[in-house]
């Protein structure tokens, strides 16, 4: 919730935190970085969903920044 003040999200985006990485685990994009010292993350995704479905979902190549942004969600979008 704090994330989504400081960014001053509008009451229509909702934000969720996934805590114990079963969101991310269902989807299939746990990330195992123990060997980086970082234990179990997410992948680098950008997911947009409506009313529960998954309408768009882009997925980071390893080290990449380029699906992911702002920018390619809204141009995904548009």
């Amino acid at each position: 919730q704090a994330w989504a003040v400081s960014e001053k999200a509008p009451a229509s985006i909702t934000m969720l935190a996934d805590g114990n990485g079963a969101f991310t685990k269902a989807l299939g994009l746990e990330l195992d970085a123990s060997g980086f010292g970082m234990g179990l993350r997410a992948q680098r995704f950008a997911l947009y969903a409506e009313d529960g479905v998954v309408k768009l979902l882009h997925v980071e190549a390893p080290g990449e920044f380029k699906v992911s942004g702002a920018d390619a969600m809204l141009a995904a979008l548009a």
